[in-house]
């Protein structure tokens, strides 16, 4: 179920949403709480993190236009409340990563 939200919102984002400041989102990823009525969905942006604020903000923004397409392509009745998260898992590769030893 989650990789079929990701699919569908980032169609969404690139066919559909008008705001600017949503192009080139990467959705990178959604997980599911249990009962699926909650969906974290990761996200990336060229601009890098410091574009995160702007970017979460027109997220939410979109949120009920999103919700109601998601609705319609996945013919569901009850469609996940969505909660936009920057995806730090490059972030934490490159900076948590072990440093390179001379063998």
């Amino acid at each position: 179920m989650g990789d079929q939200i990701m699919q569908v919102l980032a169609s969404l984002l690139i066919q559909e949403v008008e705001d600017p400041t949503l192009a080139l989102v990467t959705i990178t990823g959604v997980r599911l709480n249990r009962d699926f009525s909650i969906a974290e969905v990761l996200y990336t942006h060229l601009r890098g993190r410091a574009a995160e604020p702007e970017i979460t903000k027109a997220l939410y923004h979109a949120k009920g236009f999103l919700r109601s397409r998601l609705s319609k392509e996945l013919n569901l009745r009850g469609i996940p409340d969505l909660r936009f998260k920057w995806d730090t898992f490059l972030e934490d590769m490159v900076y948590d990563a072990p440093p390179e030893t001379d063998s």
